[in-house]
C-alpha cells in the first residue's frame, strides 16, 4: 500500500483547478467552472478516503521524497511529504469539509460577479492548506503557511470594491505577517541548534538530549507560539478574524472555522516534542488560550451581526484548543479541532443560508420568526447551536469536556484554567442560544424584499435555500450530532477512539485517564450549558424587551463590550499611528526624501554641472581646440617641472 500512495497528487489536483479557472475561467460557463472546482476537491477527498481505509498498514510515518530543494553545506531541505496519524486527521477535515463547502458555494455564489475568481481562490487555498499539513519539514510547512495567508487575503477581500472588505483583507494579511515573523525566527534557531528543518531530524536531536530543558528550547517554543497566535487568532493577534467576515460566508466556513485558523493548533501539536521540554512555554500557551476563550466570549454576547457572533465564537473555541495544548492534552485539542470543524462549518453555512433567505441581511435585530419559513436551515442550525453549547450527546459536549477535564487535572494552572473554561462554556451557550432565538423566534422583523450587495436584485421574499446548499447542511448536522462519539472519555465508556488513534504520534503518556471527577465535572459542565440556554430563553423569548433595558441600565459595560474593549482603537493609537508617523516623517521624509532622493539629486546635479563645463569645451571651433591643447600642454609642463624639482630637492 505505501509504495503507491502518491501523496503529491492530493495538493496538486486543487492547484490544477486553480490554474484552469484562474487562467480561462472568465470565458467558461459557470457550470463548467463549478465542475472543475468540485472535481479538483473531490479527487483529493477520495484519495484521502482510500488511504484511510488502508491506514492500518502504515506502522510509522510514511515519507515521500520528491527531490532536493535547498542544499547549502551540511544543511539541506527536500520537497518531501509525510503521512502519519496527525496528518490523516487534518487531511480528512480539509478535504471532507472543504468539498462540502465547495458544493454549498455553487448555490450561495450563483448570482455573484467574479464567480470563476472565487472558485479559483478556493482551490488555491486548498492547495496551500494541504501542502501545509502534508509537509515533512518546517520549510515546506512554511510555504503552505504563507500560501494560506495569501489565499485568505484574496478571499476576504473578494468584494474588493467595498472598502471595508479591502481593509479587512489587508488587516488579515498584515497581522498574520507578525506571527509569520515569529515562525521564521523559530526556523532560524532550529537550523542553528539542530542543523535541519526536517521533523524527523529535529525531534531526533531533541530526543537524544534529555538534559535540554528550557533555555533555547523555550525561545524556539515562544517564537512558535507567536506564529500560532497569528494564524489561530489568539491574544494579541486575534483582531483580524472578526473583520474577516467581510468575505463571502463560505469563506468564513472554510478558512476561518474549519481549516486555516486551526493551522496554529496543528503546528504546536506537530512540535509537541519541543513544547514538552519547556513548562514555561506550555504555561504561556494555556494562559493565552484561556484568556482568549473568555475574552472573545464576553464580546460575543452583545454582537448583533450574525456572522460576527460566530466569528468571536470561533476565536473563543480556538482558545479552548490552545488551552488544551498548554496543558499538554494534544489529542484533546485535535479532537476539538475535528468536532469544531463539523459544528462551526455547519453554523457558518447555516448563517449563510439565513442571509441568503433574507436577501443579504446580517443584523439579527431585524430577523426573527424564520423557523417556519426556512425549516431545514432552522433544524440544522439548531443542531450546531446545541453542539457548540456542550449539551450531550452532540459533538461539542465530548470534545469541550475532555479539554475541561484535562485542564482540571493539569499541574499547569489546573483549577483556575478549568474555572475560566467553565465560565466560557456558560457564555458560549448563552450567546449561541441568543443568536438562535433572535434569528428564528419572536416577531418577524425581516423586510420581505430587501436588496443589497449579496442579492443583486434576486430577492423573492424569505425562502429556503436550494438543495445544493441544504444537503451540505444536513451532512454537517449529522456529523455534529454523532461525531463526538469518536472521543468518548476513557472514564465513561472505556475507549477513546481519537485518543488511541493519535497516541502513537502525540504520546499517549500526555493524556491522564481517570474515573473519579470526570463524570462529576461533565455533569457540572452540562448544567452550565443548560443554564446558558435557560438565560437566553428568558431574555430573548420570554422577556425580549429586557435586554434593551439592561443595556441602558448598565450602559458603560454594554458600550465596553459592544466596542470590543476598544482594542482596535488602542492598537491604532499605540501601534499603527506611531508606525505611520515614523514611516511618513522619518523613513519617507528624512531617509527617503532627504538622503536617498537628496543623493540622487546631488549626483544628477554634479553630472549636469560637469556636462555644462564639457559643453563649453566642445565648441566646434578649431582655433579654440588648439588654444585648449596649448593650455593643457603648458599645465602639464609646469606640473612636470615642479614635480622633478621637488623630487631632486628632497634627495
Amino acid at each position: 500500500m505505501t509504495d503507491s500512495l502518491h501523496l503529491w497528487l492530493i495538493p496538486i489536483v486543487p492547484f490544477a483547478g486553480f490554474l484552469v479557472n484562474g487562467l480561462v475561467g472568465r470565458k467558461l460557463p459557470r457550470a463548467l467552472v463549478s465542475a472543475i472546482a468540485l472535481i479538483a476537491t473531490l479527487i483529493p477527498f477520495l484519495q484521502v478516503a482510500n488511504i484511510w481505509f488502508h491506514f492500518s498498514s502504515i506502522s510509522k510515518p510514511y515519507v515521500e521524497n520528491l527531490g532536493s530543494w535547498i542544499v547549502g553545506g551540511a544543511f539541506h531541505a527536500d520537497f518531501a511529504l509525510q503521512l502519519d496519524q496527525l496528518t490523516m486527521i487534518m487531511l480528512l477535515i480539509i478535504t471532507g469539509v472543504g468539498f462540502l463547502i465547495h458544493v454549498y458555494s455553487t448555490g450561495y455564489m450563483a448570482h455573484e460577479d467574479g464567480y470563476w475568481r472565487f472558485f479559483a481562490y478556493l482551490n488555491l487555498f486548498m492547495f496551500f492548506m494541504l501542502t501545509l499539513v502534508l509537509a515533512e519539514n518546517f520549510l515546506l510547512m512554511f510555504v503552505g503557511w504563507e500560501g494560506v495567508g495569501l489565499a485568505s487575503y484574496l478571499l476576504i477581500g473578494f468584494y474588493f470594491l467595498r472598502d471595508s472588505a479591502a481593509q479587512a483583507g489587508k488587516k488579515a494579511f498584515v497581522v498574520n505577517r507578525i506571527g509569520d515573523f515569529g515562525f521564521l525566527l523559530a526556523m532560524f534557531l532550529m537550523i542553528s541548534h539542530f542543523g535541519s528543518l526536517s521533523y524527523h531530524d529535529v525531534f531526533a536531536v531533541v530526543a537524544q538530549h534529555p538534559e535540554w530543558q528550557g533555555g533555547f528550547i523555550t525561545v524556539i517554543a515562544l517564537f512558535l507560539i507567536l506564529g500560532a497566535t497569528g494564524k489561530s487568532a489568539q491574544i494579541p493577534l486575534y483582531i483580524w478574524l472578526p473583520d474577516a467576515m467581510e468575505g463571502p460566508t463560505p469563506v468564513s466556513a472554510l478558512i476561518h472555522a474549519a481549516t486555516m485558523v486551526t493551522a496554529g493548533i496543528y503546528m504546536v501539536a506537530r512540535t509537541h516534542a519541543i513544547f514538552d521540554r519547556s513548562p514555561f512555554a506550555l504555561s504561556t500557551l494555556a494562559i493565552i488560550g484561556a484568556a482568549t476563550a473568555f475574552f472573545a466570549a464576553t464580546i460575543g454576547i452583545v454582537q448583533t451581526d450574525i456572522k460576527r457572533v460566530l466569528a468571536y465564537s470561533t476565536v473563543s473555541q480556538l482558545g479552548y484548543m490552545v488551552m488544551a495544548l498548554g496543558v499538554a492534552a494534544y489529542s484533546s485539542a485535535l479532537f476539538h479541532v475535528l468536532t469544531h470543524a463539523f459544528f462551526k462549518a455547519l453554523l457558518f453555512l447555516a448563517a449563510g443560508s439565513v442571509i441568503h433567505a433574507v436577501s443579504g441581511e446580517q443584523d439579527m435585530r431585524v430577523m426573527g420568526g424564520l423557523w417556519k419559513k426556512i425549516p431545514i436551515t432552522f433544524v440544522t442550525m439548531t443542531v450546531g447551536v446545541v453542539a457548540i453549547s456542550g449539551i450531550p450527546p452532540f459533538a461539542g459536549f465530548f470534545s469541550k469536556d475532555e479539554i475541561l477535564y484535562q485542564a482540571f487535572i493539569s499541574p499547569n494552572g489546573g483549577k483556575i484554567l478549568w474555572f475560566v473554561g467553565l465560565v466560557t462554556a456558560f457564555l458560549t451557550s448563552f450567546y449561541m442560544f441568543r443568536l438562535w432565538y433572535m434569528t428564528f423566534f419572536g416577531e418577524n422583523r425581516t423586510p420581505e424584499a430587501k436588496h443589497d450587495d449579496h442579492s443583486h436584485g434576486h430577492s423573492h421574499g424569505i425562502h429556503e435555500s436550494p438543495l445544493v446548499m441544504t444537503v451540505p447542511l444536513m451532512i454537517l448536522a449529522v456529523l455534529s450530532a454523532i461525531g463526538g462519539f469518536l472521543g468518548v472519555p476513557e472514564g465513561m465508556w472505556g475507549h477513546n477512539e481519537i485518543g488511541h488513534f493519535l497516541g502513537p504520534i502525540l504520546d499517549p503518556a500526555s493524556r491522564v485517564v481517570g474515573e473519579g471527577p470526570e463524570l462529576a465535572l461533565a455533569g457540572l459542565s452540562v448544567l452550565v450549558g443548560l443554564a446558558g440556554w435557560a438565560m437566553a430563553h428568558y431574555f430573548y423569548y420570554m422577556k425580549p424587551e429586557l435586554p434593551a433595558k439592561l443595556a441602558q441600565q448598565f450602559s458603560a459595560v454594554h458600550r465596553l463590550l459592544e466596542n470590543k474593549y476598544w482594542i482596535d482603537e488602542i492598537y491604532e493609537g499605540l501601534i499603527v499611528t506611531p508606525l505611520l508617523l515614523v514611516s511618513r516623517y522619518v523613513l519617507k521624509g528624512l531617509i527617503d526624501t532627504g538622503i536617498i532622493d537628496g543623493a540622487g539629486m546631488a549626483a544628477g546635479g554634479t553630472a549636469q554641472g560637469l556636462g555644462a563645463l564639457v559643453q563649453r569645451v566642445q565648441s566646434g571651433n578649431i582655433r579654440s581646440y588648439a588654444g585648449w591643447l596649448a593650455f593643457g600642454a603648458a599645465v602639464l609642463l609646469v606640473v612636470t617641472y615642479f614635480g622633478f624639482t621637488a623630487h631632486f630637492s628632497v634627495r
